[in-house]
């Protein structure tokens, strides 16, 4: 009850603050290509119900129909304000609107797409216990996934693998301090990763 409370003002407050942001990231991506601005897609939530998580679009349109649900690092999908989002984590803003409407958290287990729960085991169906969030362990280690992914049908089964490992391991150990934890780990990260992108295109 107590995350969940948090949770919901949070995520109002920050909607609130950053609306200008969202308004501008909103007019560049119109800009960039054509297209809706938000972007849409399934993922699986807690108890198994399944939600639309919503994101900046950072893709050209209808790009899920012309490859993979899971980007690679070079995938020829992703708009030129796509690359800045995604290398900034910024596409994921919207997320908190699925916090604030109860679909998310701000920290949990990785949403995933409802193709791959399918496959998961008895063992990794424990992780659906929990709400998923926009971070967590699994996010955190692979807050850069698609630098990881040169094989998708190879490498992305074995990330999934490590990721629910690491999820499976936050919920015998979930508590409001170790939430806190994670964020301010996420947000070094973010911090951390933005400061080299900007040095690599200097």
């Amino acid at each position: 009850m107590i995350k969940r409370i948090i949770d919901f003002k949070v995520s109002g407050i920050l909607i609130l603050i950053l609306s200008p942001l969202f308004l501008l990231i909103s007019f560049l991506i119109k800009l960039d290509s054509e297209g809706p601005v938000f972007y849409k897609s399934s993922r699986i939530g807690k108890d198994g119900k399944p939600f639309q998580i919503l994101k900046f679009r950072s893709m050209i349109k209808d790009a899920e129909l012309k490859g993979s649900k899971i980007t690679t690092k070079n995938d020829s999908r992703i708009t030129h304000i796509g690359k800045i989002l995604r290398n900034t984590k910024l596409d994921e803003l919207p997320n908190l609107v699925n916090v604030l409407i109860g679909e998310l958290s701000l920290v949990g287990p990785r949403p995933e797409v409802p193709e791959y729960v399918e496959k998961y085991s008895p063992r990794e169906r424990e992780v659906l216990k929990l709400k998923p969030g926009i971070t967590g362990p699994s996010q955190l280690k692979y807050i850069n996934e698609s630098s990881h992914l040169h094989n998708l049908s190879k490498d992305y089964p074995q990330i999934l693998s490590d990721k629910l490992t690491l999820d499976i391991e936050y919920l015998k150990n979930a508590s409001l301090i170790f939430d806190i934890k994670i964020l301010f780990s996420t947000l070094k990260a973010l911090f951390v990763g933005t400061i080299s992108n900007r040095a690599c295109t200097n």
